[in-house]
């Protein structure tokens, strides 16, 4: 299944304390997957003005419609083609 990643502009995300905003995601999350659709929240990175979501998914339409539920921005979204870290190599 395919990975995303989606880029969020949200001024000060990184003066944010708490974990509402997972709690409202994942509530949306479930609510799509009840209704049949396969999409899953990896994890996010948060700088002070963006945060950066993986997801899996079956296309970039679900990571959108997740998004617009959700009432958060979606500024881009990539469908990752490629992973490299320390263990690729082994």
């Amino acid at each position: 299944m395919p990975k995303y990643i989606i880029e969020r502009n949200i001024e000060g995300a990184g003066d944010r304390t708490g974990n509402s905003g997972a709690t409202a995601s994942n509530k949306v999350l479930k609510e799509m997957n009840d209704e049949g659709k396969n999409i899953h929240w990896q994890h996010s990175y948060t700088t002070q003005d963006k945060v950066y979501c993986v997801y899996i998914a079956d296309n970039k339409e679900l990571v959108k419609e997740h998004a617009e539920r959700l009432g958060a921005p979606a500024n881009q979204i990539e469908e990752v083609k490629g992973i490299s870290d320390p263990t690729a190599g082994e």
